[in-house]
């Protein structure tokens, strides 16, 4: 193994990505937890809106619970149907039922995108090692690991939010893929990802960041959904968000996880000349 010390720039190439699952890797439009969140709140007499359901993801779920509940919006319905604003309480026994939903339903969101099977077979031919990170738990990932794998996906590198002293946009769960993958520096690794949370955390983690749109939790269109969206309409929203992702620091930006192994070469290039990933 080569040892770098850091008295001079880093010149070698990208040594290892770090993938989200959902909306990255697997599960076309990030689908699998809208639909928990959706009925966690039904169950409680409050009608969220996929878009209120969608405005946290990336965040370990019960921080995604509570940043909910701290939506204006989502609290006036709560405050409706209750009679008073959620409180950590609240949060707290939503969580339990939120996990279950989530293990019970994530096996049937574990399709591997279009094109991840033949990039992650590219990023090998570039000895470039493959890690994951997620805000799913351990209990939720028991069930999608091993259901991505029996469709040709496995990462050599999982972590999840529960794995590490807190999720994103903390940047514990790139530390600990570091780690498992014997990878430094952090200049040599990309964080992949398809939400602000997923960016915030790359750079927090001193990573090289690649934000994806089209298969995004942003978008949250299933495949099918989006080759029936006249073009017009499609690169009009797709615009507006690769600006929210730059604006929240994306190095780079692509419609999907195909597009990572071109990215990755200009990387290598630009590495080459001794840069850094650049502050937001």
């Amino acid at each position: 193994m080569d040892i770098f010390i850091r008295t001079k720039k880093y010149t070698g190439p990208v040594k290892s990505v770090v993938l989200d699952w959902a909306g990255t890797a697997v599960d076309y439009g990030c689908l699998g937890p809208v639909a928990a969140f959706l009925e966690i709140f039904r169950r409680r007499g409050v009608e969220v809106t996929p878009a209120e359901a969608r405005a946290p993801m990336g965040l370990m779920k019960k921080d995604h619970i509570r940043a909910m509940c701290n939506m204006d919006s989502v609290a006036a319905k709560w405050q409706a149907a209750h009679g008073r604003r959620p409180d950590d309480s609240d949060v707290d026994a939503m969580y339990p039922e939120t996990e279950e939903l989530m293990v019970s339903a994530l096996a049937n969101y574990a399709e591997p995108i279009p094109g991840l099977i033949e990039a992650i077979r590219a990023l090998r031919r570039r000895e470039i090692k493959v890690g994951s990170c997620t805000g799913y738990t351990r209990p939720m990932l028991d069930v999608l690991v091993p259901a991505a794998r029996s469709k040709g996906y496995e990462p050599d590198s999982v972590v999840c939010s529960s794995d590490v002293p807190a999720g994103r946009p903390y940047p514990w769960m790139c530390y600990q893929n570091a780690v498992n993958l014997q990878t430094y520096p952090f200049e040599a690794m990309v964080k992949i990802g398809d939400t602000v949370a997923d960016i915030h955390e790359g750079l927090n983690a001193g990573m090289w960041t690649i934000a994806l749109t089209q298969t995004s939790n942003d978008l949250g269109l299933t495949e099918d959904e989006v080759e029936a969206l006249p073009l017009g309409e499609l690169e009009a929203r797709l615009a507006v968000i690769e600006t929210r992702f730059k604006k929240a620091g994306a190095h780079f930006v692509a419609r999907g996880i195909w597009d990572c192994p071109r990215l990755i070469d200009e990387i290598n290039e630009r590495l080459s000349r001794g840069e850094l990933p650049p502050l937001a």
